[in-house]
C-alpha cells in the first residue's frame, strides 16, 4: 500500500484519508459504533489492509481493537504502511497463555463430532479459530475476518467456536444497501438477504433468514421492518415449485413471528413501488414500502445487490453474517481497508444486539 505525502512533504497516514460517507445511514452507523465502545478482534492482522483499518478504527474511536499475530511482525507491517497500532492490543497466540484453555473449551464443544484433544490444540492455533474463541469466551465482543481466507473457512470457525443464535438453525447474510434514491426503503437504505451464503434455502431456512434480517433492519436502519418475500410471482399470479417454496416460508414466518409485518410472494416492483403495489397487492401491509427484501435464492440475491450497486450507484455494505450467537463478519478477499473499517462498525453495533438476544 503506497504512502502519500502531505503538503509539507511529510508522510501522511493512510487512515487520515477516510472521508464521511455520502450516505447518512453509513455515517450514523459509524457514530453509533463509537458510542457502543465494543472490542473487536481482527485475526488476519498480517494483511496490511487490516492494519490500516485497525489504525483508523482506534484513531477514530470506532472500537477497541485486538490484533492477532506476532508483535514484531505486525509493527513492521504497520511501519511499512505508515500506520500506528500502538493503541491496539496485540495478542500473539503462542505467547498469550490462552492456547491450552482455548483448546480445552474447543475440545468440549467438538468432541461429539470426533475432534480429539490433539486436533483441538491444532485448531485454536489457526488465527480465525483463535479469534473466534476470543469472541466465544467474551474476551472480544465480535470479530471481522476473511480478507485472506475463503468465506467457508470463516463460517466454519464461527460455527465451531461461537455457534448459532438460539432459536435459529441457519447462518446467512445480508447486505445493507445505501442508495441515493430516498423514496425507497428507509431514506434510500434497505436490507437485502440472503445475498452471500445460502445457495438454495428451504422454506425453513428462508424463515430463519427473514427473522435475522428483520432484526438487522431494526438495529441498523432504526426502523420497523417491512419484509417482502420476493419471487417472480405476486400473490398467486404464477404457479411453480419455486413460488410454492416462498409461500411455505411465509406460513412458517407468520406462525413463528406473528407480530412481524411480512408478506409475499411478490415481485420486486410490487414490493417497493406504491403505484404497482396498489394494483398487484392492494391489501398488503408491506407492498410498495418494503425496507427488507428476502430473495428466494443466492442467484437472485447476488444479482439483485450487484444490479442495485451498479445501476443505482448504491453502496453495498456486506455481506454481513447473521444467525450466530455473537457477531463475526466476513470480508471479501478483494476488499479495501475502508470496507474493513465499516465492517468493524457494523460488528460493534451487532454486539449490542447480542446483549439482549444472541445475534
Amino acid at each position: 500500500m503506497a504512502v502519500e505525502l502531505d503538503k509539507n512533504g511529510a508522510s501522511a497516514r493512510v487512515c487520515d484519508k477516510l472521508p464521511p460517507s455520502p450516505f447518512e445511514v453509513v455515517n450514523r452507523i459509524r457514530e453509533r459504533a463509537k458510542a457502543a465502545a465494543k472490542t473487536i478482534v481482527l485475526p488476519e492482522a498480517f494483511d496490511p489492509r487490516v492494519v490500516v483499518a485497525a489504525d483508523a478504527a482506534v484513531a477514530e474511536g470506532l472500537a477497541k481493537i485486538i490484533l492477532v499475530g506476532n508483535a514484531d511482525t505486525l509493527r513492521r507491517i504497520a511501519s511499512e504502511n505508515n500506520a500506528d497500532i500502538d493503541k491496539a492490543l496485540i495478542v500473539d497466540p503462542e505467547k498469550s497463555g490462552l492456547l491450552d484453555w482455548f483448546a480445552s473449551l474447543y475440545y468440549e464443544k467438538r468432541k461429539h463430532k470426533g475432534v480429539t484433544e490433539a486436533q483441538a490444540q491444532m485448531a485454536v492455533r489457526e488465527p480465525l479459530w483463535f479469534g473466534a474463541m476470543m469472541v466465544a469466551t467474551g474476551m472480544a465482543d465480535g470479530m471481522v475476518g476473511g480478507s485472506m481466507s475463503p468465506t467457508a473457512k470463516l463460517i466454519q470457525a464461527s460455527l465451531h467456536c461461537v455457534g448459532p443464535r438460539p432459536g435459529l438453525k441457519t447462518v446467512s447474510s445480508f447486505f445493507l444497501m445505501a442508495t441515493p434514491l430516498k423514496e425507497f426503503g428507509v431514506n434510500g437504505a434497505l436490507i437485502y438477504a440472503d445475498a452471500g451464503v445460502v445457495p438454495d434455502p428451504t422454506p425453513e431456512q428462508l424463515a430463519d433468514i427473514t427473522a435475522a434480517a428483520a432484526d438487522h433492519c431494526r438495529l441498523l436502519l432504526e426502523a420497523e421492518p417491512l419484509v417482502a418475500l420476493l419471487s417472480f410471482s405476486t400473490m398467486g399470479s404464477a404457479e411453480h415449485p419455486l413460488v410454492a417454496k416462498v409461500r411455505q416460508a411465509l406460513e412458517i414466518i407468520r406462525q413463528k413471528y406473528p407480530d412481524l409485518k411480512v408478506d409475499g410472494e411478490m415481485q420486486l416492483d410490487a414490493a417497493i413501488v406504491p403505484e404497482v403495489a396498489s394494483m398487484k397487492a392492494p391489501n398488503s401491509v408491506v407492498a410498495g414500502k418494503a425496507n427488507t427484501l428476502i430473495f428466494p435464492d443466492l442467484n437472485a440475491g447476488n444479482i439483485g445487490y450487484k444490479l442495485t450497486e451498479r445501476l443505482a450507484r448504491a453502496k453495498a455494505v456486506g455481506p454481513v453474517l447473521q444467525g450466530l450467537a455473537s457477531p463475526i463478519n466476513d470480508l471479501s478477499r478483494g476488499c479495501k481497508w475502508e470496507e474493513i473499517y465499516d465492517a468493524i462498525a457494523i460488528t460493534a453495533i451487532q454486539a449490542t444486539l447480542s446483549e439482549g438476544k444472541k445475534q
